[in-house]
């Protein structure tokens, strides 16, 4: 299936996984909507340099009446609904501890409302426009932490554990209307979150994977696009690209 004239959103396109995937859709022929809360002027640029077709919002992904207007604006400008949703948006709590005791009810609800509310809303915004439009994909970021016990990541193993969870749900209620819905765990992969760790943490990291390295960004949009354009059997899966992480079995 090709993505050529395909309208699709891509959250968190600013940077890291978001931007990676803003250029791979592109690429791949997409019409792409760079949506961040921060400014996709590099986004844009380097897509548009490369003779890709795409446009920047600004969207708070925990806000269900900015994406309610987002998404109605983009079927008023382009005649059609948004047909790909790539759920990319996330934090992780840098305002306090995050282990179950530790953790701070503030940081708690920062990372919940962006990384598990903010997908629940995106599909909620964009699945009765890709029914009444015949079908649609969607592929939201998880992560290896959702899959097993890492230290220090309670806030955001929940969040990414309510991914897998609210995935495999909307899979199930909404491939009967070729609403096809799958997440992908990725292992730890080389973005501006891990800017202020130590290399003693990143070479941690590093050796969790079984090829001994962080992920590239573009390795998951590559991931991501296969699920845009293939895959009419694929449904309600979470697909690990981690370097062989979970084969491993250890941290």
């Amino acid at each position: 299936m090709s993505l050529e004239g395909t309208l699709a959103i891509v959250t968190g396109a600013a940077q890291g996984i978001g931007q990676a995937t803003a250029k791979k859709l592109a690429a791949d022929g997409a019409h792409v909507v760079a949506a961040d809360i921060q400014d996709c002027d590099v986004t844009v640029k380097e897509v548009s340099d490369a003779g890709g077709s795409i446009q920047a919002v600004r969207l708070d992904v925990r806000e269900a009446e900015n994406w309610a207007s987002v998404v109605a604006d983009l079927k008023a400008e382009h005649g059609k609904p948004v047909q790909r949703l790539a759920n990319i948006a996330g934090v992780v709590n840098m305002l306090s501890e995050d282990s179950v005791v530790g953790l701070t009810e503030d940081a708690w609800n920062v990372v919940i409302n962006t990384d598990l509310k903010g997908v629940w809303l995106g599909m909620q915004a964009v699945i009765p426009g890709m029914i009444e439009d015949g079908g649609g994909r969607i592929v939201n970021i998880s992560s290896m932490a959702a899959l097993r016990g890492l230290p220090n990541l309670a806030s955001y193993s929940a969040a990414k554990g309510g991914v897998v969870g609210l995935t495999k749900q909307a899979a199930y209620e909404y491939g009967p209307h070729n609403v096809l819905i799958n997440a992908i765990a990725p292992g730890t992969i080389d973005t501006p979150i891990l800017a202020d760790i130590t290399e003693e943490m990143r070479q941690a990291n590093a050796n969790a994977h079984i090829v001994k390295r962080l992920g590239l960004p573009s390795e998951i949009a590559s991931m991501v696009a296969y699920l845009m354009r293939e895959g009419d059997f694929l449904t309600g899966e979470i697909y690990p690209v981690d370097g062989g992480w979970a084969a491993k079995g250890n941290f």
